[in-house]
C-alpha cells in the first residue's frame, strides 16, 4: 500500500517547476497534480486514457467536447478518452487531481 501526503504533493510539484507532476504510476492507473494559474493557459491535447479530475482548489470554467461548465473546488470530472478539452477563464489558481485509467501514455 502507498499513501500520500497532498501536502506533500503540493510542494514537490512546486519544486519541480512544471504544471504537471505525477506521483503514481502502476500498469492500470497514473496519478498526478496539475496546477494552472489565475489567468493561465491550458494547453492539453486529448489523452488516450479515460481521464478523472477532482478540483481541490480554484475557479475556471471547464470544455469537454460540446459541453461547458464551471469548476469550483470538490467538483469530479470525467473525460473519456480521445474527446477534446481544457480549462479556460481560470479566475483563481486552480489546483486539480488527475487520474488517468490506464496509465498515461504520454
Amino acid at each position: 500500500m502507498e499513501a500520500f501526503d497532498l501536502a506533500h504533493v503540493i510542494t514537490a510539484h512546486g519544486a519541480a517547476g512544471k504544471p504537471y507532476l505525477e506521483f503514481l504510476r502502476v500498469p492500470s492507473l497514473s496519478v498526478g497534480l496539475y496546477v494552472l494559474p489565475a489567468g493561465g493557459v491550458d494547453g492539453q491535447r486529448p489523452h488516450a486514457e479515460d481521464e478523472v479530475y477532482y478540483v481541490v482548489a480554484g475557479h475556471a470554467l471547464f470544455r469537454a467536447g460540446d459541453e461547458e461548465r464551471p469548476v469550483a473546488p470538490g467538483a469530479v470530472l470525467f473525460v473519456a478518452a480521445g474527446v477534446e478539452h481544457r480549462f479556460h477563464t481560470i479566475t483563481a489558481d486552480l489546483t486539480l487531481l488527475v487520474f488517468f485509467a490506464p496509465a498515461e501514455t504520454g
